[in-house]
């Protein structure tokens, strides 16, 4: 059974707006995550329903996935379903006191996946635990490497 939630969450010295511009440029993810190195988006720029082909990469292994903006609210919100498990990814921006906190996080609802990810995660990838808690060190360098963007 997968984690209903993962998430990590960083403060930046910012603005929402600022944060904003990173963040939801889905084309740039392979710049951010450690996993996902490509995201190909479909039909102009993003925005809610946007589709995308995303290249995802661990150690030798390769595989594509594809995804669907669900949600959309500029300065705030995006985030993507991944067909191919069910799972939410995504950003949350808020603004604080000191600039912006952001928090991304993968949801599975009811902790459930699709039957083919799950096979392969547990016999691909080593186990559902190991594999969230790389997913979570992925979230903290990919917040990192947003948060050195932002910051420059």
């Amino acid at each position: 059974m997968a984690a209903p939630l993962i998430e990590e969450s960083i403060d930046i010295a910012g603005t929402p707006a600022q944060v904003w511009a990173v963040v939801s440029d889905l084309a740039r993810m392979g710049e951010w995550s450690p996993q996902c190195k490509k995201m190909v988006i479909f039909g102009g720029p993003v925005k809610l329903g946007t589709r995308t082909l995303n290249v995802n990469r661990r150690g030798p292994l390769v595989w594509p996935t594809s995804s669907k903006v669900v949600a959309f609210e500029p300065s705030r919100e995006i985030a993507w379903r991944i067909a191919e498990n069910n799972t939410v990814w995504g950003f949350e921006i808020t603004e604080t006191e000191t600039g912006t906190r952001v928090t991304q996080r993968r949801t599975a609802p009811g902790g459930e996946t699709s039957k083919v990810s799950s096979f392969l995660v547990d016999k691909v990838f080593g186990g559902n635990d190991g594999f969230e808690v790389e997913l979570a060190a992925g979230m903290r360098e990919t917040l990192g490497k947003v948060k050195r963007v932002v910051e420059a």
